[in-house]
């Protein structure tokens, strides 16, 4: 089945990675900036980031066949940094219309702290200027709940944003349903040792509905599996679930929602390979 990894960091996985993906049935990717595993010292580091994001990585997907889209901003890691958070933000413009950009993201919060929601709505206030669509990170762990509370006070709290251009990734079962009864999409991140696994983001669909779900492996630097959409595919399927519920999550969602971007050219699989699954 082809399907649409909508969060993967793939500037830290291997080309085998690509190799992988496309014969398991990726045909694209969405990769919001993120952490480097360290806090970078000035903003030419991360116009050298997005320079990689925009060129490079749609040149190697692209030699799987699969399409690369990405997303800026600085993450909510490195927001402590409110003067620097700054001037990446105002340096971001330069990159918005470079083919595959599909808005801003993946902003959140990391630790709730205030300088962290400082920068968070800043980025919200270039998004609503630049009419760009948003993807949002909610925090690990314990912090999570109260973190994706706050993250919905403050978009809530902007009447210039449209919930419909919103992902906010890494729900669980006790955060999905803040998210979806505010209107706006969730996404359901695949870790092997932390946010969820493909059984319970299957619980949540046949919970929820497959409206506005979105399922990813956000693969990184850390223990991750690029895979794991497909897995959550064999779930679904191991549960009974019809191969078009299943298209319906791991394909069709994400075009809809990535269809709201001027950045997302899709040049989408034959229909004829899409119906004779």
């Amino acid at each position: 089945m082809y399907y649409i990894d909508p969060h993967i960091h793939m500037v830290s996985r291997t080309t085998d990675d690509y190799e992988t993906l496309a014969k398991m049935g990726c045909v694209a990717v969405s990769e919001p900036a993120f952490w480097a595993g360290y806090d970078r010292g000035s903003v030419d580091g991360f116009r050298d980031y997005f320079e990689q994001l925009t060129s490079f990585e749609l040149q190697r997907a692209a030699g799987y066949g699969i399409q690369h889209f990405t997303w800026l901003c600085i993450n909510a890691k490195e927001a402590e940094n409110v003067t620097l958070s700054r001037e990446v933000i105002a340096m971001i413009p330069e990159f918005l219309d470079r083919p595959g950009v599909l808005g801003i993201g993946e902003i959140g919060l990391n630790k709730n702290t205030p300088n962290e929601a400082t920068i968070f709505l800043d980025h919200l206030d270039l998004a609503m200027r630049t009419d760009e669509q948003i993807l949002i990170h909610t925090p690990h762990l314990e912090d999570k709940y109260q973190g994706t509370r706050m993250i919905l006070d403050m978009l809530t709290g902007d009447s210039r944003i449209d919930q419909s251009r919103v992902l906010v990734d890494h729900v669980e079962e006790h955060t999905i349903g803040l998210v979806l009864d505010a209107g706006f999409w969730a996404g359901m991140t695949l870790y092997p040792v932390s946010k969820c696994t493909p059984a319970r983001a299957v619980d949540m669909v046949e919970m929820y509905g497959p409206e506005r779900l979105l399922v990813n492996s956000a693969g990184d630097w850390g223990p991750s599996k690029p895979t794991a959409v497909p897995d959550f595919i064999i779930e679904m399927r191991r549960r009974g679930h019809s191969e078009q519920a299943i298209r319906r999550v791991v394909y069709e969602n994400p075009v809809e929602f990535f269809s709201q971007s001027r950045g997302f050219v899709f040049d989408p699989p034959e229909v004829s390979e899409l119906t004779n699954l």
